[in-house]
């Protein structure tokens, strides 16, 4: 007579076997193409990555950085803002509460592309970077907090952001151009052109960072300052701005000329997003910066990283190499 527990039959192994079971089940009731939930979601990913960057400024501009003075509660007794903190803990503490709906809708994103990781590059590692982009993000938000607001730091948390944004952008498109364009491919000289331009939209984005870590929005009154001339910064900034107009106009005249529809529809759309960046540049620095104009101007900044990834984007024939199910290569077919 036996008295032990036969090793395939162990509780153990019978556990195992019902959570791999129901993980199973679970995986089968995940889109196995791109539903309209999945084009929600990575629609919401965008705005909302966006939205952050407009709750930060509001953070920054309304002197907030320090309404929870500590990370990651928002005081030493308690993860949320108190009475006593006053509209400066309340907005600090609203920011920090999009952190969490960041990563809720990075996990019903990831789970929507989930099946799809063998079927083509792209759509599963961009999902998969937004995710773990978005804890990042949010250390590098406390880590500003304990330093009080050193801009460097700052300016690195809108970096990330600012990544994000990008990375977004290629998730959504990704989920419309799965098919080859009707366009034909862009030739290599115009390709360098537009690499060029994006170059220079990180440049500018970048001493923009710089320029507004030594102006008078700090985030906090006692904060400090990267002891750069604001003014000489300001005329610094101008530089890589207009060399990106003048870039972005011939984008627009060799796609114009050449009638490629969907890049010259792109490159329209980044050149519109520049004049208005450029507009509300202007005059932010010949009034004083007020903030509305500032936390604009920043939100911009990300509207104008996302045009250009979607620009170059644009420029390639095939915009992702995922494989459709026949219903859905249908549907494209008719649609385009």
């Amino acid at each position: 007579m036996t008295h032990g527990t036969d090793a395939g039959h162990s509780p153990s192994g019978s556990v195992l076997g019902q959570t791999l079971m129901v993980g199973r089940r679970l995986r089968e009731r995940l889109p196995d193409g791109i539903t309209r939930t999945t084009r929600f979601l990575v629609w919401t990913t965008l705005v909302v990555q966006t939205l952050v960057v407009g709750t930060g400024g509001l953070v920054r501009l309304t002197g907030s950085g320090l309404g929870c003075p500590t990370w990651p509660r928002c005081t030493a007794d308690s993860f949320v803002s108190t009475p006593e903190m006053g509209v400066h803990g309340i907005i600090e503490f609203g920011n920090r509460l999009l952190t969490f709906l960041l990563v809720i809708v990075a996990i019903a994103t990831f789970l929507a592309v989930l099946r799809l990781r063998n079927r083509g590059r792209g759509l599963f590692s961009v999902a998969l970077a937004i995710g773990l982009g978005i804890p990042a993000q949010g250390v590098i938000g406390g880590i500003t907090v304990l330093t009080g607001l050193n801009p460097y730091i700052v300016g690195l948390h809108f970096v990330v952001s600012v990544v994000l944004v990008v990375l977004s952008t290629v998730l959504v498109w990704r989920t419309y151009h799965p098919l080859d364009e009707a366009e034909r491919s862009v030739p290599s000289s115009f390709l360098a052109l537009a690499r060029t331009t994006a170059v220079a939209v990180g440049i500018t984005i970048l001493v923009g960072i710089v320029v507004t870590g030594s102006g008078p929005h700090a985030g906090d009154q006692g904060a400090a300052r990267n002891g750069l001339d604001p003014e000489l910064l300001q005329h610094v900034h101008s530089w890589p701005a207009y060399t990106t107009f003048g870039l972005t106009i011939a984008l627009v005249a060799v796609a114009a000329r050449n009638r490629w529809t969907a890049v010259s529809r792109w490159t329209r759309v980044l050149l519109a997003v520049e004049l208005t960046q450029i507009a509300v540049g202007l005059v932010q620095a010949r009034t004083g910066l007020p903030e509305f104009l500032v936390g604009l101007h920043m939100v911009l900044a990300c509207v104008l990283a996302s045009a250009m990834t979607a620009t170059l984007l644009s420029t390639t024939r095939r915009a992702d190499t995922l494989k459709l199910t026949p219903a859905e290569v249908r549907r494209a077919a008719h649609v385009g």
